[in-house]
């Protein structure tokens, strides 16, 4: 099931990264007083009364001048209206309404989009409330008064916010058809590999790093097999480009992956596996989606015998974090090994729904066990009393065990291993939930 999107947006200082934080529960984005200082994370996994949503803060406006600031909250209007299902329009009672929201609501009311208007700063209701009243004028209709910093009124927006989420969001996923977001940074050949895939040029390629705006979706059948393809813009590096392009990049790549069973992350061959590699490499692993890395332009590489294992092995030590990840070497130019991408595909979803039974899961584990003794401290050992399959895409797991302190990660990752080792889930991550089980 695709998780709804609802995206913040907001002049500078109205308090967008401070509302974030409070909803994610945990400092993610940097907060100070300098207008345009939001950095780092960008969105957050929500719940509100069993409502999970991906909340992004679309930040990035840098306070040159009124005419730069109003272009910019334009655009990131404008990105919050492409890829969100509710858009958070945040304003500041105490600054009061000001040009730059009434242009802005135009674009937001024009969207169609459901906008739920918030005054924030409202730190006493009894004081402020005329002041909110103001922001009828904008005709998004009824402003809902919070205080981000004091956490008031968050609960209100809330409800407001989970009202309009699309009903048909959960009958929608009824769409069987696997789904594969191609991700990478600009030039890589995201675009080139579709087009091959499709046999005709439908997403605009060229040379200028970045030409592919907006995330769009392809369909491609093979034999009686219909994928949808999703098409992202590349991440860019911070040195290149101003950091905001980079994070409206993220929010793309953030959506795309959210919506895909397999991620398919391009890397260039000539260039090699990167730190922004590895970022965009990572939204995928902790969304726990399928990962295929295709090393693309390999006809452009000299070759001997060890040069493919020694590319793979600088990839697994970039992205150790998930040694699971499927690699292919393909050129999108010369067709070279592309019809290979979709038995790793087909693959890779086939292992994302593998569901083990809990007696063969169990017999693993135990032999696991018995070849390595779980940890103990202070005399008191570790027992697992039995793991089971609880979900699949990802394949996720409990482990029942007598004390939760007692199981190290190191621990985790070994019976991870065993069960890797019996059962494949190659190109998956493997979730895993550590439960205790009173007086056994």
């Amino acid at each position: 099931m695709s998780k709804p999107i609802v995206a913040i947006v907001g002049r500078p200082n109205v308090g967008k990264s401070t509302l974030f934080n409070a909803l994610a529960g945990e400092e993610i984005s940097i907060v100070k007083d300098t207008p345009g200082v939001t950095r780092d994370r960008i969105y957050a996994d929500v719940t509100w009364l069993d409502h999970a949503f991906t909340l992004i803060d679309t930040g990035g406006i840098e306070p040159d001048s009124s005419d730069v600031i109003l272009s910019q909250m334009r655009e990131q209007a404008q990105i919050a209206i492409d890829t969100a299902d509710v858009i958070l329009f945040l304003t500041d009672v105490r600054q009061g309404l000001v040009d730059a929201d009434s242009k802005v609501a135009d674009m937001l009311r024009r969207s169609m989009k459901p906008v739920v208007l918030v005054v924030n700063k409202v730190d006493s209701f009894q004081k402020l409330m005329p002041d909110v009243y103001e922001f009828y004028n904008l005709g998004l209709g009824d402003p809902v008064a919070i205080s981000s910093a004091s956490r008031l009124g968050l609960g209100d927006m809330l409800d407001e916010v989970i009202g309009h989420f699309p009903k048909g969001l959960e009958e929608d996923e009824v769409d069987e058809r696997p789904k594969i977001a191609i991700v990478g940074k600009p030039n890589v050949g995201k675009s080139s590999i579709i087009n091959k895939l499709t046999g005709e040029n439908r997403v605009i390629v060229s040379d200028i790093a970045g030409t592919t705006r907006d995330a769009i979706d392809t369909n491609v059948v093979r034999g009686d097999q219909e994928y949808v393809f999703i098409d992202t813009a590349g991440l860019r590096r911070k040195s290149k480009v101003k950091e905001e392009l980079e994070r409206y990049s993220i929010i793309r790549t953030v959506t795309a992956v959210e919506r895909a069973d397999v991620v398919v992350l391009v890397i260039d061959a000539v260039e090699g596996v990167t730190e922004q590699d590895a970022k965009i490499a990572g939204i995928a692993h902790e969304r726990g989606k399928g990962v295929i890395i295709a090393v693309n332009k390999w006809d452009a590489i000299e070759k001997n015998d060890k040069t493919i294992y020694e590319y793979t092995n600088r990839i697994r030590t970039t992205l150790s974090y998930m040694p699971y990840a499927e690699i292919l070497f393909l050129s999108a130019l010369t067709g070279q090994r592309l019809p290979k991408l979709f038995d790793m595909i087909d693959m890779v979803i086939q292992n994302q729904n593998l569901r083990i039974a809990t007696g063969v899961l169990n017999e693993i584990v135990t032999e696991a066990v018995a070849l390595q003794q779980p940890p103990s401290d202070k005399g008191k050992r570790l027992k697992i009393f039995y793991v089971t399959q609880v979900a699949v895409k990802p394949p996720t797991f409990v482990i029942f065990v007598n004390d939760k302190e007692l199981m190290h990660f190191s621990y985790t990752r070994y019976l991870e291993n065993k069960i890797r080792e019996a059962f494949g889930f190659k190109g998956t991550a493997l979730k895993f939930f550590i439960r205790e089980r009173k007086g056994q």
